[in-house]
């Protein structure tokens, strides 16, 4: 699918991106640059971090700290706090844009659609009745209405209300 991007938000087009030697989800992990990398909160073993090409704003990404593929493989407390992240997205996004729905999900694996299938990582995508409309579904485009940094700072605000 194509994104069909207002001129307003020509900063992230030609915006430098961060190292991509590697993998990003590493490297977000690794550097301390939050805003920077949109990572939206830390937990102690995994993080939050926002899709820079989001399908819907308030698309998220829940990924481990640890480099791996292997689902199954992760400790019991890294998916439990993948989830009490989930809980806590799921707060937020309901706070910052109260979306009718969601869809969540990992696609595991390049043949399962992964685009980074050698991190796991975890997608939170808010949903609204009607938000799949005639540009995305005939012109293959779409068309998104915030910029990232306001995203950014909704769900930083969002977050830190939520408990842990």
């Amino acid at each position: 699918m194509q994104r069909l991007w207002s001129p307003w938000r020509s900063e992230y087009v030609g915006a430098d991106e961060p190292d991509e030697r590697g993998c990003f989800f590493c490297n977000f992990a690794r550097e301390q640059d939050d805003e920077r990398n949109l990572v939206l909160l830390r937990g102690e073993f995994a993080f939050v971090v926002l899709n820079r090409y989001p399908y819907n704003s308030g698309h998220v990404m829940i990924a481990p700290y640890e480099h791996t593929s292997d689902f199954a493989g992760l400790s019991t407390d890294t998916m439990a706090e993948t989830t009490a992240l989930l809980c806590r997205c799921l707060i937020a996004l309901d706070r910052a844009y109260k979306p009718d729905g969601y869809n969540t999900g990992m696609n595991l694996g390049s043949a399962a659609g992964a685009g980074v299938a050698d991190h796991l990582h975890q997608h939170v995508v808010p949903r609204w009745a009607g938000d799949v409309n005639f540009m995305p579904s005939l012109g293959d485009v779409k068309v998104m209405p915030e910029l990232l940094g306001d995203t950014y700072q909704k769900l930083v605000e969002a977050l830190a209300a939520t408990s842990t």
